[in-house]
């Protein structure tokens, strides 16, 4: 895996200490020692897995996804009954309160991706962690034009959130809770249905993810991302065909098709045939 190897401990002790950084910080600012774990384990569990990888250990990335994505889902949204989904971040946004889906979604979403683009979606979604074991790997097919659709679904998101300020909608926790469920039913059905009927495991997060509409501008400027070795390629078109999220990662100009959705799965890495490609 070429220049990626060369930085097998790097990367990860990067990550690890960045999460570190992040736990101490908000345990001290917030007086909670939960945030000292809660960013501990979710720095260790990446940090580790990208190690994992770097070592060729098979499935390493999928383990992550589980480890990180099932906490989240399970401990923080049915035990914890935190929505952290869209709605859930609008929701204590306006409440004006720095906590819960606002602190995760401006660490992982919103200013992150300056340093790991859209990592979040390759190690940490739970949607995506079931999407993944989907037979559809690699597109099979030319990306559709119905894209928008995620800018629905975000609007979506904010005016329901709104309406529920509006009109003074009590016992608003629990609307928030079963909000959470009943989203993450919807996305899964619709993520499975998409990835059968286009033969494409990702295609819900191509056209109806909404939180891409936040991943988007900060991963273009992503300090973590894949560069290709234009000396040193032969231009097979591998990495591209291999590529779940359709990155023209030949190109390295940040303006290259499909840039900002990298998910550095490596994916292009490993199908290389001569390790022009590299983080």
């Amino acid at each position: 895996m070429g220049g990626y190897l060369k930085k097998e401990n790097l990367i990860p002790l990067f990550i690890w200490l960045l999460f570190e950084i992040v736990a101490v910080s908000l345990w001290l600012i917030k007086g909670n020692i939960f945030y000292l774990f809660n960013f501990s384990y979710l720095g260790t569990c990446l940090a580790i897995g990208i190690l994992l990888y770097s070592k060729r250990v098979k499935h390493a990335r999928h383990v992550v996804q589980f480890a990180v994505g099932s906490y989240m889902l399970i401990y923080l949204g049915l035990i914890c009954r935190e929505n952290m989904q869209l709605e859930g971040f609008w929701f204590f946004l306006f409440l004006g309160v720095f906590e819960a889906a606002v602190i995760h979604y401006a660490i992982a979403k919103i200013f992150g991706p300056l340093l790991f683009g859209r990592g979040w979606c390759g190690y940490a979604c739970w949607t995506a962690m079931v999407l993944d074991l989907l037979p559809y790997k690699s597109p099979q097919h030319p990306r559709r034009k119905i894209g928008f659709m995620r800018y629905i679904i975000f609007g979506g998101a904010l005016l329901f959130v709104i309406g529920l300020f509006t009109f003074r909608v009590s016992n608003l926790e629990y609307i928030m809770f079963l909000s959470f469920i009943i989203g993450n039913v919807l996305y899964y059905v619709i993520g499975i249905i998409l990835a059968i009927a286009l033969k494409d495991n990702r295609a819900f997060c191509k056209y109806i993810c909404p939180i891409t509409v936040f991943l988007k501008p900060a991963s273009y400027f992503s300090l973590l991302r894949v560069k290709n070795n234009v000396d040193k390629c032969i231009n097979c078109g591998r990495c591209i065909k291999a590529c779940p999220m359709d990155v023209n990662v030949i190109d390295n100009s940040r303006k290259r098709r499909n840039g900002t959705e990298c998910i550095l799965c490596f994916k292009c890495v490993d199908e290389c045939p001569i390790e022009s490609l590299s983080v």
